[in-house]
């Protein structure tokens, strides 16, 4: 093992201590200490660098049934990570090398097993095509997402209108670079002045500031006179009821996320019903889970990393510092505090 490893015998680590009710409080989590592991054969010991905080997460943290296994009473909190690798028992693997994976967990020390597929994969990054957090990012599951949600389930066409919720968060503001490059009209849905001007910045052709609209589905109408043809929706809530009677004819609606829904999770969806606004529009409504596509993980990421060459794709990412303020980064999504991807620095 290198200096480093031998040298760390702690790892701080997040686990679960209680089940949110409502949002997710800082008591939810208990930080606690144990050895840093060591790597079995075939195994890698990863020093984190940054780890990634997704709405996503709050599913995995209700008792509930779910898409996938949630965490457990006690248990290590799940999450993507990104860092670097001190000691090896792979053949593929060395010190000094850079993995990515989305099962680090919160902890400053993972031990990883590489080979598997699918979302248990561990991924080397390249350092000099991107900073390594950009994997949590931009060139990451956001990133998927967004190019999936929107390509392959939203479709949008030349001329289309594209609405998107969370417009400067982790998936928004990469999808609205991605519909105009469609050929798309795009509408960002945000909260604040700030948040806006970075949407406008991004390209956005028109937005709408939820927090300060006294009537949103008036604001929606006037930011889309000829209806909305891909509505991506990231929050649910009252966006989603705005939207929803100004619908185009065969528009597309892709349910990525409700986090404006976070303080009612297991709770059913109550507001109005569209029934009629589906017989007029005829729309199609897909749920979306990034995890479906990740047999396609590399089409997505060298895409996008060409866009980005090209300097047609721009980001914001929002960096707290300390392993100690992982559910404090956490919470921030819920309350709308963060701008662009949320991280966590554990290690400079």
């Amino acid at each position: 093992m290198s200096d480093i490893g031998k040298n760390a015998s702690k790892n701080r680590r997040w686990v679960l201590a209680s089940y949110p009710e409502g949002l997710p409080m800082l008591d939810n989590w208990r930080l606690e200490t144990s050895p840093v592991p060591e790597p079995g054969p075939g195994e890698i010991l990863v020093r984190t660098s940054f780890l990634s905080v997704d709405p996503y997460m709050r599913g995995r943290i209700a008792p509930g049934k779910n898409y996938t296994q949630g965490v457990g009473l006690g248990e290590l909190m799940v999450g993507g990570g990104v860092g670097e690798v001190v000691a090896s028992r792979h053949p593929a693997w060395k010190e000094g090398d850079i993995a990515e994976a989305m099962n680090f967990g919160w902890q400053e020390w993972v031990v990883l097993r590489p080979g598997q597929s699918g979302v248990l994969a561990v991924n080397r990054i390249d350092p000099a095509l991107a900073p390594i957090q950009s994997s949590l990012s931009w060139l990451g599951m956001p990133g998927m997402a967004a190019y999936f949600g929107l390509i392959e389930v939203g479709r949008p066409k030349p001329g289309d209108t594209v609405v998107v919720s969370a417009a400067s968060g982790a998936v928004g503001q990469i999808v609205g670079q991605l519909a105009r490059l469609a050929g798309a009209r795009t509408v960002a849905v945000a909260g604040g002045p700030d948040k806006l001007s970075w949407c406008r910045e991004l390209g956005y052709d028109a937005t709408v500031d939820y927090k300060a609209e006294t009537d949103l589905e008036a604001a929606m109408r006037r930011a889309c006179s000829d209806g909305v043809d891909v509505f991506f929706d990231n929050t649910a809530g009252p966006i989603h009821d705005a939207v929803m009677p100004n619908l185009a004819v065969g528009a597309r609606i892709v349910i990525c996320g409700r986090i404006a829904l976070a303080d009612q999770f297991g709770k059913p969806d109550i507001g109005p019903r569209f029934l009629s606004q589906f017989i007029v529009s005829r729309p199609s409504m897909h749920g979306f889970v990034v995890f479906d596509w990740w047999h396609r993980r590399d089409e997505a990421l060298k895409r996008l990393a060409a866009l980005h060459r090209a300097g047609k794709l721009r980001f914001k990412e929002d960096v707290i510092d300390g392993i100690e303020r992982v559910p404090e980064a956490f919470i921030r999504l819920f309350r709308g505090e963060n701008f662009g991807k949320q991280l966590v620095r554990v290690r400079v």
